[in-house]
């Protein structure tokens, strides 16, 4: 049986866990645990979206108290906004608030890593969504097993095991589904594309490919490799056109870059403007505008991600629009 935590695994310590009371996040939160006694805290975010909400946050208590781990629950909103992907909503909302409770329930002891349970199987899932979208490098990547953001340092230990192996850990601890741990009952609904992906089509890849977590894994580290040199070179690109403001391009060094690399270096300047993407269409009607622009006279106004791009002069400016504004 493989060992749950990775020797390489040294988070900075004191550390939290992300603790939903499932089967994942109960292995990681006693693996680590167990490992450094004393300098673990778990967080459970309480999303309050399901009527089963309140029992999984009493489950994280008695196992918390069980184990003698200080656990933080924190409710949120989670309700997607219309047009809004669930599964986005809850995870942003999931994300702000495990920052928040790390930075100040425990402002004592300051927390320096959170740690979350995801593995091999939902890092699958998340290239077969990101492919299903037509995404780019950026989502093919899927999820990084280490990052720092808001202070803090961010991992994913698990992402070298898949669903059963964790479950074959548990079961060597002498736990089982429903004492050891909580069975959500929104993972069997086949509504959600995630959960068809896990029923329907993993099976069919362990048939055709056993071997193919670790290859669809090697996949994504590239790709994510591929887009930190597409980083690097766009913002490059957007410090060496931007206009005497700082904050826009010049139209003239825009237009005299081959497509490819002006699409990077836009994409990359609107997220840096905005803190949003531009859609694929929104990138492309862009680039059509710039490509037109030969007078000083050619006007540019698009909507693009959650603002407006707009020609000002000789230079190209974005224009963030506040929430609820109307276009």
């Amino acid at each position: 049986m493989l060992p749950l935590l990775p020797e390489s695994f040294a988070p900075a310590l004191p550390m939290a866990v992300a603790y939903s009371g499932g089967a994942d996040s109960t292995a990681l939160l006693r693996a680590c645990h167990a490992r450094w006694p004393g300098h673990v805290r778990a967080i459970h975010i309480h999303h309050g979206l399901q009527t089963a909400a309140d029992s999984f946050a009493a489950h994280c208590e008695a196992v918390c108290k069980q184990l003698g781990v200080e656990l933080a629950v924190q409710r949120v909103n989670a309700r997607a906004a219309s047009g809004e992907s669930p599964e986005s909503a809850a995870r942003i909302a999931r994300y702000k608030a495990i920052a928040a409770v790390a930075g100040v329930k425990w402002s004592s002891i300051a927390i320096k890593t959170v740690a979350f349970a995801q593995h091999a199987d939902d890092q699958v899932e998340t290239i077969l969504l990101a492919l299903s979208r037509g995404a780019g490098l950026p989502g093919l990547a899927a999820m990084p097993a280490h990052w720092e953001r808001d202070g803090l340092i961010w991992e994913r230990p698990l992402l070298h095991l898949s669903a059963a192996d964790i479950r074959q850990w548990l079961a060597a601890q002498g736990l089982q589904a429903g004492q050891g741990w909580v069975e959500d009952p929104t993972n069997a609904d086949e509504r959600f594309t995630r959960n068809r992906i896990r029923k329907q089509l993993l099976p069919v890849l362990e048939a055709a490919f056993p071997q193919f977590r670790e290859t669809f894994a090697r996949s994504a580290r590239h790709a994510a490799q591929a887009q930190r040199l597409l980083f690097a070179v766009a913002k490059q690109d957007v410090a060496a056109m931007a206009d005497a403001s700082g904050t826009g391009l010049r139209m003239e060094a825009l237009r005299a870059m081959e497509p490819e690399r002006q699409a990077n270096a836009l994409r990359h300047w609107v997220q840096q403007q905005g803190g949003f993407s531009p859609s694929t269409t929104q990138l492309a009607e862009l680039q059509s505008q710039i490509a037109a622009c030969s007078t000083r006279g050619h006007r540019i106004h698009l909507k693009v991600a959650n603002g407006v791009v707009r020609r000002v002069g000789a230079a190209l400016v974005f224009e963030a629009r506040a929430a609820g504004e109307a276009n």
